[in-house]
């Protein structure tokens, strides 16, 4: 079956970015990836509107997701706030062991995730 690697986390934006995530993650074919695994609320609250993404995918897919998601950290700003879309996701690989993703200005760092999240492995 091959190595398999659980992505779970959420991005917020504005109204404007909030379509344009829409666009871009719509993009991929429903059947040959895991786009079905962006889920975004039918209601958004107050000033921030929230999108959240979980899957469990194959290894070799993971590098085609992290391109999706390095496009949509670097929509740009869109109001007088200038604000970028901010997130963070965890990813747990079955051999590499769990890292963290944090969108944020303009782009996706990575770095090891603490060992507070490790109980999301078990």
């Amino acid at each position: 079956m091959g190595v398999l690697v659980a992505v779970r986390g959420w991005l917020e934006c504005d109204d404007r970015q909030l379509a344009q995530v829409r666009e871009i993650v719509g993009q991929d074919d429903p059947d040959r990836t895991y786009s079905g695994g962006w889920a975004f609320p039918p209601r958004q609250y107050n000033f921030v509107n929230w999108v959240f993404f979980g899957a469990q995918m194959r290894a070799q897919s993971v590098d085609r997701f992290l391109d999706r998601l390095r496009h949509v950290a670097r929509i740009p700003a869109s109001d007088e706030d200038e604000d970028l879309i901010r997130g963070l996701f965890l990813v747990s690989h079955e051999v590499d062991g769990m890292s963290e993703w944090q969108v944020r200005d303009g782009t996706v760092v990575i770095r090891a995730a603490s060992e507070a999240y490790q109980f999301l492995d078990e």
